[in-house]
């Protein structure tokens, strides 16, 4: 058996290394002492996934090198939000445990705050001694630690990883694919989150109809918005180099109806709240988890603009957290903007 460390015990690391335990020996990494004792003691993760017991196999640990010496010559997943992911790939590269040439996955989804970079982008400026890909896909934590059946991809430009990630990681009800098109598969799990605020917002928000009667913008709206924003995030990622195919599979449409559309979909639910009227601090206080697309917003819009790239849902959703425009605002401006033909070019 290959060996695997998941380094992170958020809802996403932990629900994943539950999945793998089931098959595999599996060590999970916690920064926090605490919480790493706790989780041995009580056998699950009660911070994040509450009654999800931990598999026999599952090992947990707040010793780093340990962690990687569990899986030298396997995998190491890296689950932190994208902030922490450049400092655990200096730490791996220059690990003795691990070191150059160690294979890592990481699942954050995002671009990195100041810099805008997407992961691969982070690895190569501060890791490039390591191998490295994404595993990324349409996954709610809560299920994949039930063992629904879920489907991810492996990316990575290095074919033999992602033939060791597959080989290693699918089965039971985890199906894993691979990709040669990181870019792609990067860029969608970044922008998914930010569109899963709007369709929040436009699921709740809430309008005075001729009767004076409460109205919301209806399916007819989220459809659009959900279609809408498969085009931004197609032309952002081509702008970047990704392939036009990729939005169509897992990480870019699979994963962008899954969060737009479902109830445990942190995104959405920030983007419900706001359309409530509640303060985003507050909204962050009380969420619990991090919510990618809040800090992922302001750097894919610049990311966009310096592409020339337009991207009118996410500036959108960038004026809405920022207080320059509140959500009645947000959303006359997106109908107010001029007609154009659906189809100019392939990602108009």
């Amino acid at each position: 058996m290959i060996p695997l460390s998941v380094l992170g015990a958020g809802a996403w690391g932990t629900a994943l290394a539950i999945q793998f335990a089931r098959r595999l020996p599996v060590c999970l990494w916690a920064r926090d002492l605490d919480q790493a004792a706790a989780m041995a003691r009580q056998g699950q993760n009660a911070a994040y996934l509450p009654g999800l017991a931990f598999p026999v196999s599952l090992q947990v640990t707040a010793d780093f090198e340990a962690a990687l010496h569990h899986a030298r010559g396997g995998l190491l997943i890296v689950a932190t939000p994208m902030a922490g992911l450049a400092e655990v790939l200096v730490r791996i590269q220059h690990s003795s445990q691990a070191g150059l040439g160690a294979k890592v996955l990481w699942l954050c989804k995002g671009f990195q705050e100041g810099t805008g970079a997407l992961g691969h982008e982070v690895a190569q400026a501060v890791a490039p001694g390591l191998r490295v890909g994404v595993l990324s896909g349409p996954s709610f934590a809560q299920e994949v630690a039930c063992g629904l059946p879920t489907a991810l991809v492996a990316a990575s430009v290095d074919a033999a990883l992602c033939d060791e990630a597959v080989a290693t990681l699918h089965g039971g009800s985890l199906r894993v694919y691979s990709c040669a098109d990181p870019v792609g598969v990067e860029v969608g799990g970044a922008v998914k989150n930010v569109l899963a605020i709007a369709a929040g917002i436009a699921d709740g928000f809430r309008w005075s109809g001729p009767c004076g009667e409460s109205l919301g913008l209806g399916l007819n709206a989220r459809a659009a918005l959900v279609t809408r924003g498969l085009a931004e995030m197609t032309r952002l990622g081509v702008a970047l180099g990704a392939q036009v195919q990729t939005f169509m599979g897992l990480s870019g449409l699979g994963d962008l109806v899954l969060t737009t559309t479902g109830d445990l979909s942190r995104n959405r639910q920030v983007g419900l709240r706001l359309a409530q009227g509640t303060p985003l601090a507050q909204i962050l206080s009380e969420l619990g988890h991090v919510a990618e697309g809040v800090r992922s917003a302001p750097m894919v819009w610049q990311r966009a603009r310096r592409c020339g790239v337009e991207m009118p849902i996410t500036e959108a959703v960038v004026q809405v957290l920022n207080g320059q425009h509140t959500v009645a605002e947000a959303v006359e401006a997106l109908m107010d903007r001029r007609t154009r033909p659906e189809a100019d070019g392939p990602v108009a």
